[in-house]
Protein backbone atom coordinates (compact mmCIF):
# COMPACT_ATOMS: atom_id res chain seq x y z
CA UNK A 1 0.00 0.00 0.00
CA UNK A 2 1.44 3.55 -0.73
CA UNK A 3 0.87 6.42 0.99
CA UNK A 4 -0.24 9.87 -1.06
CA UNK A 5 0.55 12.89 0.62
CA UNK A 6 -1.53 15.73 -0.91
CA UNK A 7 -2.25 19.68 -0.16
CA UNK A 8 -1.54 23.48 -0.70
CA UNK A 9 1.85 24.32 -1.84
CA UNK A 10 3.97 24.86 1.03
CA UNK A 11 2.12 22.92 3.46
CA UNK A 12 5.04 20.15 3.73
CA UNK A 13 4.47 17.54 1.35
CA UNK A 14 7.91 17.16 0.07
CA UNK A 15 9.95 17.38 3.89
CA UNK A 16 7.08 15.40 5.55
CA UNK A 17 6.96 12.91 2.29
CA UNK A 18 11.10 12.08 2.95
CA UNK A 19 10.74 11.35 6.76
CA UNK A 20 7.15 9.10 6.68
CA UNK A 21 9.47 7.15 3.79
CA UNK A 22 12.29 6.75 6.44
CA UNK A 23 10.10 6.31 9.18
CA UNK A 24 7.95 2.96 7.29
CA UNK A 25 10.74 1.99 4.87
CA UNK A 26 8.62 2.96 1.72
CA UNK A 27 10.31 4.41 -1.36
CA UNK A 28 9.62 8.25 -1.76
CA UNK A 29 8.62 10.05 -4.99
CA UNK A 30 7.59 13.43 -5.21
CA UNK A 31 5.32 13.81 -8.60
CA UNK A 32 6.82 17.55 -9.17
CA UNK A 33 10.46 16.08 -9.17
CA UNK A 34 9.82 13.50 -11.62
CA UNK A 35 8.22 15.96 -14.27
CA UNK A 36 11.21 17.89 -13.53
CA UNK A 37 13.50 15.54 -14.07
CA UNK A 38 11.95 14.28 -17.42
CA UNK A 39 10.98 17.81 -18.81
CA UNK A 40 12.49 20.32 -17.25
CA UNK A 41 11.47 23.21 -14.59
CA UNK A 42 7.69 23.80 -13.78
CA UNK A 43 7.53 27.32 -14.30
CA UNK A 44 8.82 26.81 -17.50
CA UNK A 45 5.98 23.99 -18.72
CA UNK A 46 3.80 26.50 -17.70
CA UNK A 47 5.23 29.64 -19.47
CA UNK A 48 5.85 27.90 -22.24
CA UNK A 49 3.14 24.88 -22.98
CA UNK A 50 0.18 26.12 -20.41
CA UNK A 51 -0.87 24.50 -16.84
CA UNK A 52 -3.04 21.85 -18.85
CA UNK A 53 -0.38 20.28 -20.17
CA UNK A 54 1.38 20.22 -17.19
CA UNK A 55 -1.42 18.45 -15.60
CA UNK A 56 -1.34 16.17 -18.46
CA UNK A 57 2.04 15.40 -17.01
CA UNK A 58 0.97 15.13 -13.94
CA UNK A 59 -1.88 12.48 -15.30
CA UNK A 60 1.05 10.01 -16.70
CA UNK A 61 3.11 10.10 -13.73
CA UNK A 62 0.18 9.03 -11.44
CA UNK A 63 -0.56 6.30 -14.20
CA UNK A 64 3.05 4.87 -13.75
CA UNK A 65 3.32 4.99 -9.97
CA UNK A 66 -0.78 4.08 -9.64
CA UNK A 67 0.59 0.11 -9.80
CA UNK A 68 3.47 0.35 -7.95
CA UNK A 69 3.87 -1.19 -3.97
CA UNK A 70 5.13 0.68 -1.02
CA UNK A 71 5.66 4.01 -1.85
CA UNK A 72 5.62 7.49 -0.34
CA UNK A 73 4.00 9.66 -2.98
CA UNK A 74 4.31 13.64 -2.76
CA UNK A 75 2.21 15.35 -5.33
CA UNK A 76 1.78 18.14 -6.31
CA UNK A 77 -1.00 20.76 -4.82
CA UNK A 78 -3.19 20.61 -7.74
CA UNK A 79 -2.71 16.56 -9.04
CA UNK A 80 -5.63 15.62 -6.67
CA UNK A 81 -7.98 17.94 -8.39
CA UNK A 82 -8.19 15.65 -11.06
CA UNK A 83 -10.85 13.12 -9.85
CA UNK A 84 -8.95 10.64 -12.21
CA UNK A 85 -5.53 11.03 -10.43
CA UNK A 86 -7.15 11.01 -6.93
CA UNK A 87 -9.71 7.42 -7.86
CA UNK A 88 -5.88 6.07 -9.86
CA UNK A 89 -3.86 6.75 -6.48
CA UNK A 90 -6.98 5.53 -3.79
CA UNK A 91 -6.53 2.19 -5.94
CA UNK A 92 -3.46 0.93 -4.10
CA UNK A 93 -3.23 3.48 -1.58
CA UNK A 94 -4.29 6.29 1.28
CA UNK A 95 -4.50 9.47 0.76
CA UNK A 96 -3.33 12.02 3.41
CA UNK A 97 -4.13 15.81 3.51
CA UNK A 98 -1.47 17.67 5.23
CA UNK A 99 -3.65 20.56 5.97
CA UNK A 100 -2.30 24.19 7.60
CA UNK A 101 -3.79 27.62 7.85
CA UNK A 102 -3.54 30.66 5.57
CA UNK A 103 -1.10 31.90 7.51
CA UNK A 104 1.22 29.64 7.80
CA UNK A 105 1.49 28.77 3.76
CA UNK A 106 1.40 32.63 2.94
CA UNK A 107 4.56 32.43 5.16
CA UNK A 108 6.22 29.50 3.40
CA UNK A 109 5.51 30.67 -0.15
CA UNK A 110 5.58 34.24 -0.03
CA UNK A 111 9.14 34.17 -0.57
CA UNK A 112 9.25 31.42 -3.17
CA UNK A 113 9.71 32.75 -6.58
CA UNK A 114 9.47 29.25 -8.36
CA UNK A 115 5.45 28.58 -7.89
CA UNK A 116 4.01 29.05 -11.49
CA UNK A 117 0.78 29.76 -9.90
CA UNK A 118 1.95 32.77 -7.96
CA UNK A 119 4.56 34.19 -10.16
CA UNK A 120 4.11 37.57 -11.08
CA UNK A 121 0.50 37.98 -9.88
CA UNK A 122 2.00 40.52 -7.53
CA UNK A 123 -1.20 39.48 -5.44
CA UNK A 124 0.29 36.43 -3.72
CA UNK A 125 -1.79 36.88 -0.89
CA UNK A 126 -4.82 37.32 -2.85
CA UNK A 127 -4.06 34.34 -5.15
CA UNK A 128 -2.87 31.60 -2.38
CA UNK A 129 -6.37 32.22 -0.87
CA UNK A 130 -8.53 31.84 -3.60
CA UNK A 131 -6.54 28.56 -4.08
CA UNK A 132 -7.03 27.40 -1.04
CA UNK A 133 -10.78 27.96 -1.43
CA UNK A 134 -10.79 26.21 -4.16
CA UNK A 135 -9.02 23.04 -3.06
CA UNK A 136 -9.56 22.83 0.64
CA UNK A 137 -12.78 21.18 -0.12
CA UNK A 138 -11.38 18.78 -2.93
CA UNK A 139 -8.44 17.66 -0.61
CA UNK A 140 -10.88 16.99 2.49
CA UNK A 141 -13.01 15.18 0.14
CA UNK A 142 -10.50 12.67 -1.90
CA UNK A 143 -8.22 12.30 2.16
CA UNK A 144 -8.54 9.32 3.89
CA UNK A 145 -6.92 11.06 6.49
CA UNK A 146 -6.18 14.45 7.20
CA UNK A 147 -3.36 15.75 9.81
CA UNK A 148 -3.41 19.37 10.54
CA UNK A 149 0.50 20.61 10.42
CA UNK A 150 0.38 23.83 12.08
CA UNK A 151 2.93 24.49 15.27
CA UNK A 152 4.22 20.64 14.61
CA UNK A 153 7.70 20.06 13.21
CA UNK A 154 8.28 17.93 9.97
CA UNK A 155 8.99 15.10 12.29
CA UNK A 156 5.80 15.54 14.63
CA UNK A 157 4.00 15.39 11.11
CA UNK A 158 5.56 12.62 9.38
CA UNK A 159 5.18 10.36 12.59
CA UNK A 160 1.41 11.23 12.91
CA UNK A 161 0.93 9.79 9.24
CA UNK A 162 3.08 6.86 9.61
CA UNK A 163 0.48 6.09 12.36
CA UNK A 164 -2.30 7.17 10.84
CA UNK A 165 -0.93 4.42 7.83
CA UNK A 166 -0.47 1.64 10.34
CA UNK A 167 -4.20 1.50 10.41
CA UNK A 168 -5.04 1.65 7.11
Amino acid sequence: MNIVLCGMMGVGKTSVGIRVAELTGKRWVDTDIMITDRHGRISDIFEFYGEEHFRSLESDIVRELADKEDLVISTGGGLVLKNENAELLKKNGKIVFLRATFETLLKRVRADETRPLLKDTGKTAERLGELLAARTPVYEQVADFLVDTDGKSIEEVAREVAALAGKA
